[in-house]
């Protein structure tokens, strides 16, 4: 006698055929969108060997003006390494056209927008020799400023960017005292100012840190003679002082007296400038120990009690 599944039995293989079903489904969804990802990206792949082979074709072309209108076309993408390569290749041949200058910005501008501030700013400074009197001279004399401003490093580092930018933002000025941008480029001239106030402070102070006193003598006087104004000018006068008076503690007998007496030199005009310095104290005590010293009076505790 045939026994019959129990309705439990039943609903539960059903169940089992639905998510059989349904995990098929899933599976044979999956396995499509696979292989829709793989086509795709081998589409990719195809087109991008199919460009690059289109694109080396055309570096090896002799068709210039084709050559120049891709350039064109590419920087208008925004595509400014393909710009430049294109470009470097035909701008000898429009030298003496009158396209010359624009191929030439756009080569200029194309580095830029790599921000290949190095290429950009010589590229600039060579298209205001090139072009002296074009339209885009203006600009590129700003451009040539600005690419050294933004090589210019952080103080502790060389400033030859930093120089280069002052001298070129300094040129835009005075040839176009006019220009909408001559505030701005004072205050670029203010900011990198002050960042050579800051290096030469830093080297100073280094100096004297490192207790080579003559050294930091020189590098204080250099650097009060260009930055007169430096927010740091007290310290500073404070620290030469300071530092020609342990220079001459720690001379030659022979050599003291003449070193005592340009310490005393420095005191008086210390005191002149800065009456009410917040150094005064040490200043004073300066001032006293070397002048027992110039009298005679004085003994090597004194000396000894300020190294």
């Amino acid at each position: 006698m045939m026994q019959t599944a129990s309705p439990a039995l039943i609903k539960k293989n059903k169940i089992y055929t639905v998510l059989n079903c349904y995990q098929k489904k899933q599976y044979f969804c999956t396995l499509i969108f696979i292989m829709k990802i793989r086509l795709y990206v081998i589409s990719l792949i195809l087109l991008f060997f199919c460009s690059c082979s289109e694109y080396n074709k055309l570096l090896k072309s002799r068709d210039f003006e084709l050559q120049k209108t891709k350039a064109l076309e590419y920087y208008a993408e925004t595509k400014y390494a393909k710009t430049t390569e294109l470009l470097r290749l035909i701008l000898p041949r429009y030298r003496a056209t009158e396209e010359g200058e624009e191929l030439n910005w756009i080569y200029a501008r194309s580095f830029y927008g790599m921000k290949d501030y190095m290429m950009a700013g010589s590229q600039f400074k060579l298209f205001v020799d090139q072009f002296p009197f074009g339209k885009y001279t203006e600009d590129a004399y700003y451009y040539a400023a600005y690419c050294d401003y933004l090589l210019s490093p952080r103080p502790a580092l060389d400033q030859e960017y930093t120089r280069e930018a002052i001298e070129g933002f300094y040129l835009f000025v005075t040839k176009y005292p006019n220009s909408p941008r001559t505030e701005e480029c004072n205050r670029y001239i203010t900011e990198l100012e002050n960042k050579l106030v800051e290096k030469n402070y830093k080297s100073a102070r280094l100096y004297y840190d490192m207790r080579e006193y003559k050294a930091a003598v020189v590098a204080i006087e250099n650097s009060l003679k260009v930055f007169a104004d430096s927010k740091h000018r007290e310290e500073m006068m404070f620290l030469k002082l300071n530092s020609l008076y342990l220079y001459a503690v720690n001379s030659m007998p022979d050599r003291q007296r003449t070193r005592y007496q340009d310490t005393l030199d420095d005191y008086y005009s210390f005191i002149e400038e800065y009456p009410d310095s917040k150094y005064l104290r040490d200043v004073r005590s300066i001032y006293q120990r070397t002048e027992r010293f110039l009298k005679g009076t004085t003994s090597d505790s004194d000396d000894n009690d300020n190294n």
